[in-house]
């Protein structure tokens, strides 16, 4: 479904991302693992256009993403989350919800009622300001406008950072019934080593701007962990 091919990105002088190689299978929950600063969340943003790359290819479903604009992407079908929820706190739930509709080829004009199923709260709170809302609900609320999109894939930064214990297990029971019922690709970056095993089924492991290890999640071992995630 992704395949990124000897991509390389640069901040400023310096390269973030050394010819990295990523193939993504449809239906697929895939987490992408590694210590602070090695290139996880410049990845994702290169994937959504947010971040320009220097070389490679990256392509969804077989057609060129990477000299595609921004706004390409989630029409494309890509649903993005990004680190800190970044949703619009003086609007209301209803309206930064309402936002992903813009993204639709359907044409839909009205909040999926799928979202409220998966969130509850966000159809108590509709008419709540998002900046009035606590993180986790704030993560929930990021995650519903996402998935407003209706997006093939759903890419994921760190969803549950700073969030209650109780959300964060509500988030993973979501994620659980996105892939495995309704088949929906989620690709996610998470620093949580138990949340990681409970959600995906597969890992790839970043070191200083590559992909240096990739397996199913139960062959995610003692060594790996030690070599690229223990601080």
């Amino acid at each position: 479904m992704i395949r990124i091919k000897n991509l390389n990105q640069h901040y400023g002088g310096t390269q973030i991302l050394w010819d990295l190689n990523l193939d993504i299978a449809e239906g697929s929950c895939t987490c992408i693992m590694g210590r602070n600063g090695v290139g996880k969340t410049t990845l994702l943003k290169a994937i959504m256009g947010l971040l320009p790359t220097t070389s490679g290819e990256i392509e969804f479903q077989g057609k060129a993403l990477q000299n595609r604009s921004a706004e390409f992407r989630a029409p494309a079908g890509i649903g993005y989350v990004p680190q800190g929820r970044e949703i619009f706190p003086l609007l209301t739930v209803e309206e930064n919800l309402r936002l992903g509709l813009q993204a639709r080829n359907d044409g839909l004009k009205t909040i999926p009622e799928k979202v409220y199923q998966l969130f509850p709260v966000l159809k108590e709170m509709l008419n709540r300001r998002g900046g009035d809302l606590s993180g986790g609900q704030q993560q929930q609320l990021a995650i519903g406008r996402a998935l407003v999109t209706d997006p093939r894939v759903l890419i994921l930064d760190e969803p549950n950072e700073g969030i209650q214990p109780n959300i964060v297990s509500q988030i993973g029971d979501v994620i659980l019934k996105l892939n495995e019922q309704d088949g929906l690709t989620v690709i996610l970056i998470e620093q949580k080593l138990g949340f990681a095993r409970r959600v995906g089924k597969e890992f790839r492991l970043m070191e200083k701007g590559s992909i240096v290890a990739a397996d199913r999640m139960e062959n995610l071992n003692d060594q790996l962990i030690r070599q690229y995630l223990a601080v």
